[in-house]
């Protein structure tokens, strides 16, 4: 069932805030115990290093989903600027939903958050990447008019560690 949106408020993480600091770390090892993360949750110190990490980084953005008394979810999203379109962009980096919550909506509602923060902040985009086989969000990225860059463009790492 799906929920009404006049019913969900968004926060945005505040640092000095136990349950806010708990509920960022519960769904981001969440997220990467999924099978779309497929990772170890992190450590206590990756812990530690995740929220300073984000508390220090000026272009950094966690905002929650609450519903009721509950963090449902939450989007970690960054800020970054176009050289191209002389203009900035906010790169969605995660949007996670606890599973208990998931099929009402939330992701959907979290995603138009943020497109609603580009346009207040004068953005010329708003960029992401998503996993090949992760066809659910695939699926909310399509319904959200996200697509391919013309001309395609790959993601590529290399990993450092």
């Amino acid at each position: 069932m799906k929920i009404n949106p006049e019913e969900v408020e968004f926060e945005y993480c505040d640092y000095n805030n136990p349950a806010h600091l708990n509920r960022l770390v519960e769904l981001i090892n969440i997220y990467i115990e999924d099978e779309m993360g497929g990772g170890t949750p992190l450590t206590k110190l990756q812990q530690l290093r995740l929220v300073d990490g984000l508390n220090t980084n000026p272009c950094a953005y966690v905002l929650f989903a609450i519903h009721g008394n509950d963090a449902v979810g939450l989007v970690t999203f960054f800020e970054n600027f176009s050289t191209f379109h002389a203009k900035p962009y906010l790169n969605l980096h995660d949007i996670i939903v606890d599973p208990v919550f998931r099929g009402k909506g939330y992701g959907r509602m979290l995603l138009d958050k943020v497109i609603e923060t580009a346009k207040e902040k004068n953005c010329c985009k708003v960029t992401l990447e998503v996993r090949e086989d992760n066809v659910k969000a695939q699926t909310l990225y399509i319904d959200s008019e996200f697509a391919d860059a013309k001309p395609k463009m790959f993601f590529w790492s290399k990993k450092l560690d």
